[in-house]
């Protein structure tokens, strides 16, 4: 999102179209729009990570710049956060005498798992590994994640292989993208067997088929 307004010196604030302050209302804003345009069981995650204008204390900018990531649980939410986003940009905007244009980057659609497709690679770790070995997920994740275009044309079912060091107690262990994240090696031989296994399952027909 960009707000552009009219350049000024910051001792007359008055004869110039300042688009900080509209910017900075804008992060509030739709903090605010999540919490309350949508339904907290059908989650929105809206996260601006990026936030620049100006380049010295006593210039007023002609323009500001946000840009934010948007995670949503459904193709009809998301399409509805997106107008509300655009709505919201501009009306603030025009509040403050000064114009936003969003521009919108649709990277990755809804993740969606089949049922049946879940089913069997639940079944299958637990034949494979041990019943101790698989476990759903209490709450859905909201990273974004390209496997999902190949869900749109192939029923199928996204996993993830947990790889923490076995004496890296969970609470101490870094989230994925971190600098300090560790993974242990040891979890690529059982998933080489697990998708060994999937793919077995599939030829065969034999969805009870165990390790041989």
């Amino acid at each position: 999102m960009t707000i552009t307004g009219r350049g000024g010196h910051g001792s007359m604030p008055h004869l110039a179209a300042d688009p900080v302050p509209a910017v900075a209302e804008l992060v509030t804003a739709l903090q605010t729009m999540v919490t309350r345009r949508f339904d907290v069981f059908d989650p929105v995650v809206l996260t601006v990570g990026s936030l620049h204008a100006g380049t010295k204390a006593n210039v007023v900018p002609e323009t500001a710049r946000l840009e934010a990531t948007l995670r949503t649980f459904s193709a009809a939410t998301r399409d509805r956060c997106l107008a509300l986003v655009d709505e919201l940009a501009r009306g603030i905007a025009t509040a403050h005498g000064v114009r936003a244009d969003v521009e919108v980057v649709t990277l990755y659609p809804v993740t969606e798992n089949d049922p049946d497709e879940a089913a069997l690679l639940a079944a299958t770790v637990a034949t494979e590994f041990g019943p101790d070995r698989f476990r759903h997920l209490a709450n859905p994740l909201a990273c974004s994640e390209d496997f999902s275009k190949v869900l749109q044309h192939v029923p199928g079912c996204f996993a993830a292989l947990g790889a923490r060091p076995a004496a890296l107690p969970a609470e101490a262990a870094s989230y994925n993208h971190s600098a300090h994240a560790q993974f242990s090696d040891d979890v690529l031989p059982d998933g080489a067997a697990l998708l060994a296994a999937l793919a077995l399952r599939r030829s065969t027909g034999r969805p009870d088929r165990a390790r041989t």
